[in-house]
């Protein structure tokens, strides 16, 4: 009895989230969570409230700039090994930037299983960012090659890791960092202490975070003086830089966002 083929699936981009600029000249791909393996087609529901929340808030302040959003729906649910799916659908969606947008430039932006994309899918052409939040990364194996590092030279990386995580182990994020420094100075790592994988407790700060971090990147704005202080700094100081709490006030009161 023949095996039944795997349905061909095809990536795809969701809508532009929040009003769509007149012209586009950055884009940000969200980069849901996923599985270790499944090969089930992926819920609409995977692309979590917080990453729509966040996309909603780079939208709306990049919206003048030129910033379009857009979260990246799956084939698959799974990263399914050497396979990579994630990461695949990740530099597709990257490939359907320049095709839809031109040589814009462009920032990944995922949690979890979708950090690990993002890292992964860096080197592509047109990305000249990663922010990664909680990424799930592999325990360390002698037996299995470590994660790959040198696509993101020359890229502008940021990681956001919860000290209580429970689900994607922060410590493996540290070391993935260190790794990627020795190659790319410009990458920064900031923990959030107390928090876990989900990041609600201070889900504010992060997303101004992000926001400070995805402005910074795709437009040239300033950084916050964080940001500038985790980029500047050596290892291991800009890669456990702690997030105060309350980041962000300050510059959305004076008007720069965050």
């Amino acid at each position: 009895m023949s095996q039944q083929a795997t349905p061909l699936r095809s990536p795809r981009l969701g809508r532009v989230v929040g009003p769509e600029p007149s012209a586009v000249s950055g884009v940000v791909l969200l980069l849901p969570s996923g599985d270790e393996v499944s090969e089930r087609r992926p819920t609409p529901m995977m692309a979590a409230a917080s990453l729509r929340a966040l996309g909603r808030r780079l939208a709306r302040t990049g919206h003048d700039e030129g910033l379009a959003a857009h979260v990246v729906h799956y084939r698959y649910r799974g990263w399914n090994g050497g396979e990579a799916h994630l990461a695949h659908d990740a530099s597709w969606a990257a490939d359907e930037v320049v095709r839809r947008y031109g040589d814009v430039p462009v920032c990944l932006a995922g949690v979890d299983m979708g950090g690990r994309a993002a890292l992964h899918a860096g080197g592509h052409a047109a990305v000249n960012s990663v922010l990664a939040i909680a990424p799930w990364l592999p325990e360390d194996d002698v037996a299995v090659p470590p994660e790959p590092v040198k696509q993101l030279v020359g890229r502008q990386v940021m990681i956001v890791h919860g000290t209580n995580d429970q689900r994607t182990d922060p410590e493996l994020s540290f070391r993935l960092a260190a790794r990627a420094k020795k190659a790319n100075r410009d990458i920064c790592r900031f923990e959030v202490h107390s928090d876990g994988h989900g990041l609600h407790q201070h889900r504010d700060e992060v997303h101004a975070l992000a926001e400070d971090f995805v402005m910074g990147t795709l437009f040239g704005r300033v950084f916050a003086r964080p940001v500038e202080d985790a980029l500047a700094a050596p290892p291991p100081l800009g890669l456990r830089m702690p997030l105060a709490s309350g980041f962000g006030r300050s510059r959305s009161r004076s008007g720069r966002g965050g």
